[in-house]
This record gives structure tokens, C-alpha cells and sequence, in this order.
């Protein structure tokens, strides 16, 4: 049998599961008796129930939930899909809102699994979770069901208001049925639908950790995680995901979408092995993302340092607080008898790469003859690429610029103008003194590779790099539309040869443009789609020996992949 719980209580009982059958995840309303008053919809509104005392409409009082006629000789019902493609049920929200009079007296809950099709009001497939039970005018009444109902999947519910009257809020609280893809495809392994749980935060006074695990982008701020402000030096707020199963992870998207004032200065992630719902306190976490810049309302795609053995929980941590609307963990899941290898070579050392921590210290080890390590090719951003140099481009919004970005009307008000974007860069040569440089204005004419290039998303080889060591160097396409190109770099190691642990890879439009910094390692230009125009501003001496230094392999060193 099912029993009552206090609603103090609610945190204990119900804090980490998910509501299955919210429309924040899809919870869908698919047929109903009547809803005369008031739309069966409201039911799965996420906001609680708000007071609508003295409006009408043409039908009569507005009441912000689900209500019915009159005079019912029977009871009226309501047919819900979950959000999720199927899900555990542990316990139930009854919420009556503001309805005091008009309240639906008693209410049961039937449930059934179907994943294909829509369950008619009287199907076999229903079985009831929650006998009829008394309902309070104006109050929640939550309820755990009983052992035997808690370990099945179901799809959707089914929920009778016994007789007639008015239900503010539904919610069913459980846990997702994730439907794994194999082990060697890459999937956001945080995803609510694949089992993600926020099971610990710091703080979450404006919005709730478990909305980082939720699909698309939201609507504003009041759908991500956001923490109030802090006041004291050294303060950072953080969030625990447990992934929906043990995995090995490759990148992470950062989503600061709609916090535009009010995003994170810097974030980092760190990533453990425990069976334990929440890790210990004495837990050991291993840095897989350095501390990192993070702008407005941008998608942060940043990769992982990968560990060499599976993970099941990941810590973000915020600098000092702020709003973050979705965490994404993409990787591949580890499951017994079937070996699931990191993508990438294991971390040597501590590497800064994504962001403001200093120079890399990761060893340059041979690569392993038998398979050769594989990198995402991710969106670039200013953030991603502050360790190698510096992105170009404007922003159809003034408010999504990288924090201290300078914009001003120009043009007598028909433009706006981002300034100092990127600096132009000569370095004395330490040696040679008659090394003069002066800068080339030049252009590249870019033939696409046809890697990379298609629906296939064929690997690209990395055999050769280069470097500009006492020069910056900017490229800028030349044209609009849609058109990709690959840039892939890596920081200088302690012998100054290339740190492959450090290299990565991003995918640009024909709105970016990008500068290397000095003594940065990088591949000649990579079009995608088609033949493309680059400007590129460098300085020279006209010694070729000293304007750049090509390193070739004469083998494949690294794989890179579209995710």
C-alpha cells in the first residue's frame, strides 16, 4: 500500500528524484474526460499553482489548474505520457492549489507501459499505484507507493479525480529507464532522459540544480541553476551530477545561455568513481576540466582531460556564483564485458589548455602503436581558445561579448564596433639581430580537404605541424554564409616541441576569424565545405627558417572527429 508522507518531509523523501512527468521534460497531457474550467494541461505546469481569486471567464471562476463540471455520477480522468522514454515510479505530488470548495475530493492513479501508441481511458494495459485516496482542500499530498511498483517501468499515468472538481498540480516523482546506445557511441551521459541525476548542490536560491540536466536551451534565466550572490573572498558554489551510468568522458558542454550579467567568471569540473548515491566527503576528485573563463550566453564546448578508468560523478564547480542553464558530459559508457576504451591518450600531468592556470606541464610520451588517440573537433569560442590565441567576430547581441569587449556605435549609427579583439604581435628574436620583421598582409586560397567535409564525418590525420614562434598570425575568411573550417592547435611543451596532450580542435564559420598567438603549434588551414578565401596578417623577416618552423611527423599522430 501507499502512504503519506509530511510535507517537511518532501526534501528526505522526494529531493533526488525526477519529476517524471513535467513539461520541462515533456510530460505531455494526451486525453482527458473534461476540463470544462480549467485545461488538464495546468497540471504539469513546473511553477506552483498561483491564485486567480476574483477573475472569471466566459465559463466562470479561473482557477490555474485542472478543473471539471459538476454533478460527475462517476469520476473524471486525466491520460499522461512522461517526459522520459519510460521511468520508475517512487512517489506522487497531489497539489489542490487554490481550489477550497471546489477541490476534487479523492484521487487514484493508474499506470502502464507502452512505448508505442496512446493507452485509451479503459485499457487492459492500466494497473492501479494509488488506491482512491482523500484529498484536502488547498494542499499537497504526497505519497510513496509501495516496493512492488517502485522497480517496474511505465510510460505513462493515468490520474482520477474521484468524483469531480479541481486539481492544482500533478507530479510524478521517480527515476528515468535510459535506453543506452553501445558502449563505443558517444552520448550525453548527464542527460535526465539517459539517467543524469543532480544529487548535491551548494545553492540554488533563483534556480534548482536539476535543471542543468534538462533538453535544449530553456526560455530565460528561471529554467538553469543559478546561486545568489556571494559576498565573502574565495566563495564558489558547486553541483554533484551522478552520470546515468559509469563512463569515460570526452567533452562537456557549458551552456551560460540567458545569464548574460550574471554568469560564472570561471568554472572547473572534477570527476570520481563511487557506488554511493552522493561520494563521500573524503571522496578523491581528479581534475578533468582546468579553471576556466566562461562568457554570456554562450555554449562553452570544451574537452575533457580523460582519465583512464570509468567515472560516475562529476562536481562543477562555479567562480564565485552565478547562473549556468545546461551541463552536458558527453562520453561512452563502460560496461562489464565489454572493454570500452578512452578516445584520447590518458593524462600524463596537469595540463592547462582550456584556460587561465598557466603553462602546460604534461609529459610528450610515445603514442601507443596500436590504436591512434582521437579528439572532438568542438565550436570555437573566445574561451575555449583563450590558451592559444584570440577569436574574431561580432555579436548580433552587444550583451553576448567576452567581458571587457569594447562596443561602440560607429558608422553614425548604422554599425557596432567590437574593439581590440585581438593584438597583433612581433617578438624580438632572441638572437639574431638583424631579424627584422614587417608585417604581410596576405591571402590564402583554401581547398577543401575531404575529410571531415561530409555526412560520413570521416577523421581527420594530424601529421604535420607548425609555428610561428616570434609572430602572431590572424586568419579572417573572406565571404559569408555557412562555411566551415578546422582549426587544430597544441601549446609547446618544455622542449618546445609540440605537447600533444594539449592539442585540440575546433570547427569555425565564415563569421570567425582567429589569431595564434606567438610560438603556438598549429595545422596549415583546413576548409570543410568548399574553396575558401582567408586574409591573413603575420609578420616576417623573410627568413623562412625563422618566420616558421614545420614539424612532419611522417606518421598519424592524432584523429579528429566531429562529435
Amino acid at each position: 500500500m501507499a502512504r503519506t508522507v509530511p510535507l517537511e518531509s518532501f526534501q528526505e523523501h522526494f529531493g533526488n528524484l525526477v519529476e517524471l512527468s513535467s513539461e520541462a521534460l515533456g510530460g505531455q497531457v494526451l486525453d482527458f474526460s473534461d476540463e470544462f474550467f480549467s485545461p488538464a494541461s495546468d497540471l504539469l505546469k513546473v511553477p506552483p499553482p498561483i491564485s486567480k481569486k476574483g477573475q472569471f471567464g466566459p465559463n466562470g471562476a479561473l482557477f490555474d489548474g485542472w478543473e471539471t463540471r459538476r454533478h460527475n455520477p462517476n469520476h473524471d480522468w486525466v491520460i499522461i505520457r512522461l517526459g522520459p522514454p519510460s521511468g520508475t515510479i517512487v512517489g506522487l505530488d497531489i497539489d489542490t492549489g487554490h481550489f477550497s470548495g471546489n477541490e476534487g475530493p479523492a484521487a487514484s492513479v493508474m499506470a502502464c507501459f507502452m512505448q508505442e501508441g496512446t493507452p485509451t481511458s479503459n485499457s487492459e494495459h492500466w494497473q492501479e499505484i494509488l488506491p482512491i485516496s482523500p484529498l484536502g482542500p488547498a494542499s499537497r499530498h504526497l505519497f510513496l507507493l509501495a516496493d512492488e511498483y517502485t522497480k517496474k517501468p511505465f510510460t505513462h499515468v493515468k490520474l482520477l479525480m474521484h468524483p469531480d472538481g479541481g486539481i492544482g498540480r500533478f507530479r510524478v516523482y521517480g527515476n528515468v529507464v535510459p535506453l543506452f546506445p553501445e558502449p563505443q557511441v558517444a552520448f550525453d551521459l548527464a542527460h535526465s532522459f539517459n539517467g543524469g541525476r543532480c544529487v548535491a548542490v551548494s545553492d540554488q536560491h533563483y534556480g534548482v540544480g536539476a535543471n542543468l540536466l534538462l533538453s535544449g536551451r530553456g526560455k530565460d534565466m528561471g529554467d538553469g541553476w543559478e546561486t545568489k550572490r556571494s559576498r565573502k573572498p574565495g566563495h564558489t558554489d558547486w553541483v554533484i551530477v551522478k552520470l546515468g551510468a559509469p563512463g569515460y568522458l570526452d567533452w562537456t558542454e557549458i551552456d551560460t545561455a540567458h545569464f548574460l550579467g550574471n554568469f560564472p567568471e570561471s568554472v572547473d569540473l572534477y570527476a570520481t568513481q563511487y557506488d554511493n548515491e552522493i561520494p563521500p566527503a573524503d571522496a578523491e576528485w581528479e581534475l578533468i576540466l582546468p579553471r576556466t573563463k566562461t562568457g554570456p550566453h554562450r555554449q562553452h564546448c570544451l574537452q575533457l582531460q580523460q582519465l583512464s578508468h570509468p567515472v560516475t560523478h562529476v562536481r562543477m564547480t562555479i567562480y564565485p556564483d552565478g547562473g549556468v542553464k545546461r551541463l552536458r558530459l558527453i562520453g561512452r559508457r563502460a560496461v562489464d564485458g565489454v572493454k570500452s576504451e578512452p578516445s584520447q591518450v590518458p593524462q600524463e600531468a596537469s595540463t592547462s589548455v582550456n584556460g587561465t592556470t598557466g603553462a602546460s606541464t604534461a609529459s610528450n610520451k610515445p603514442l601507443p602503436n596500436t590504436k591512434f588517440p582521437t579528439i572532438p573537433a568542438l565550436p570555437l569560442t573566445p574561451e575555449a581558445f583563450a590558451a592559444y590565441g584570440h577569436v574574431i567576430q561580432a555579436y548580433p547581441n552587444p550583451h553576448h561579448v567576452p567581458k571587457g569587449t569594447k562596443v561602440v556605435s560607429a558608422n553614425f549609427g548604422s554599425a557596432l564596433k567590437f574593439n581590440h579583439l585581438s593584438p597583433i604581435t612581433a617578438l624580438p628574436h632572441p638572437t639574431d639581430a638583424n631579424a627584422v620583421q614587417a608585417p604581410n598582409f596576405s591571402v590564402y586560397h583554401c581547398t577543401p580537404t575531404q575529410e571531415l567535409g561530409g555526412p560520413s564525418k570521416a577523421k581527420f590525420e594530424v601529421r604535420v605541424l607548425e609555428k610561428h614562434e616570434y609572430s602572431s598570425q590572424s586568419f579572417i575568411p573572406l565571404g559569408g554564409g555557412s562555411d566551415r573550417y578546422l582549426v587544430i592547435v597544441a601549446l609547446p611543451g618544455q622542449d618546445g616541441q609540440p605537447d600533444l596532450q594539449t592539442l585540440r580542435a575546433f570547427t569555425a564559420s565564415s563569421s570567425q576569424g582567429f589569431t595564434y598567438a606567438p610560438n603556438v603549434w598549429h595545422h596549415p588551414m583546413i576548409a570543410l565545405d568548399r574553396t575558401t578565401d582567408f586574409a591573413c596578417i603575420t609578420n616576417e623577416t623573410g627568413d623562412a627558417k625563422v618566420d616558421c618552423e614545420i614539424l612532419e611527423y611522417g606518421k598519424t599522430v592524432m584523429l579528429v572527429e566531429q562529435p
